[in-house]
């Protein structure tokens, strides 16, 4: 039973240090810390705007025409289209832009969004590139807080912040925002004290010259950061350079769209595994497991926590039977939450359990995924009908 006890303990302590323990760690390391840790500078470099999209007709034209409202000196901003096949229409649209220095890149067949960045890096010759997806509308000052970041010759890559303009629109995407916040806090405090774990797709921009290509299965705002701080270099969070867009819209597109970053990332994060080695990274290699690998295998830990509780509660120990109950609780709402997952209101209480449940679910299912070889490299936008696998 004591071994029983001892495990059970330290499986219901990890999520609590990746949710609670982690952040507080930051915030003592970065107290006293200036709010920003490295040179800024204003300067305009040449840059690549490299959007990203798929079947995106319904957003490209305005993606487009704020891209090229943007503050910045239009000799020194190139912007460049990938379309991954698309078949909407979307390409026709964009050669609309042409006489306004759009380049759009088609690739053929289907080969997923960091087989089109590869295509396109392939062009570019600007000092700093910047990575953007169809549906992110960049503030217009966005690029010029990016690049000022450079000025620091430490700086390998800058995150911008993506913040979300439908919080209000129903219950997945109220619970989206306030789990992107909390996140957009981490990434601040990770920034201050050495780097930021990983990019964005929306919103982020790299010394061109630090790109390598990338395979495949790569999740390409996620190992890209990653082998740039291997070779020396920090990535730094600018919550000033600001895009807007659009969470998934329900549940269900958005626990499969946390599927599929994490089937993609784990793998990624192997491929690197450098960056976890603190004789290399140091502090980063602390940042990194706690704030992807351990919050990825949250869920395993959870349930032989539960299980372990309801073995001690059955032996009589009240603190565990206190956590059965309310494990069963929350699995109780879950439920409810998924059964009236369709509605566009759910009380908090409903939803919040519903989302968290279904958030760590399917992150196994893309763990199990990524462990039988298994990694989506197409995506569909989540405006999209269908889930392409």
């Amino acid at each position: 039973m004591t071994v029983v006890l001892a495990l059970t303990i330290l499986c219901l302590l990890l999520p609590v240090y990746v949710y609670v323990g982690y952040p507080a760690l930051l915030w003592i390391l970065t107290l006293g810390k200036p709010t920003v840790t490295h040179t800024r500078k204003e300067a305009f470099p040449s840059v690549t705007l490299v959007i990203s999209c798929y079947n995106e007709v319904e957003v490209i034209r305005e993606k487009l025409r704020s891209s090229l409202e943007l503050d910045y000196p239009k000799e020194l901003l190139k912007i460049i289209v990938v379309s991954d096949g698309s078949d909407d229409g979307t390409d026709e649209l964009v050669r609309e832009f042409s006489g306004d220095a759009v380049n759009l890149i088609r690739q053929e067949g289907r080969l997923g969004k960091t087989m089109g960045l590869n295509l396109a890096m392939a062009e570019v010759e600007s000092e700093i590139t910047v990575f953007s997806d169809a549906n992110a509308l960049y503030a217009p000052d966005a690029i010029a807080k990016l690049v000022r970041n450079f000025a620091d010759q430490k700086v390998g890559y800058v995150v911008g912040a993506a913040l979300y303009t439908d919080s209000d629109q129903g219950a997945s995407a109220h619970n989206e925002n306030l789990y992107w916040r909390y996140e957009l806090a981490v990434k601040d405090m990770e920034s201050r004290l050495y780097s930021v774990v990983g990019g964005d797709g929306a919103i982020y921009a790299i010394r061109t010259a630090l790109w390598e290509p990338l395979q495949q299965q790569d999740i390409n705002d996620f190992v890209n950061p990653l082998q740039i701080v291997s070779k020396g270099y920090r990535g730094v969070f600018d919550s000033e350079a600001r895009c807007f867009e659009e969470t998934a819209g329900n549940f269900d597109k958005e626990v499969a769209r946390k599927e599929r970053i994490v089937n993609r990332s784990i793998r990624g994060l192997f491929r690197v595994r450098s960056v976890m080695n603190p004789f290399r990274t140091g502090i980063f290699s602390l940042m990194v497991i706690s704030h992807k690998l351990l919050r990825w295998v949250i869920p395993l830990f959870l349930v032989l926590g539960v299980v372990g509780s309801s073995i001690l509660a059955f032996g009589g120990l009240h603190v565990f039977q206190m956590i059965s109950a309310a494990s069963a609780t929350i699995l109780t709402l879950a439920f409810v939450g998924h059964c009236r997952r369709q509605e566009q209101h759910l009380a908090v209480w409903v939803s919040v359990p519903y989302y968290f449940v279904m958030v760590n679910l399917y992150a196994v299912r893309g763990i199990l995924r990524a462990l039988r070889g298994e990694t989506q490299v197409t995506w569909n936008s989540a405006r999209s009908q269908q889930e392409q696998r």
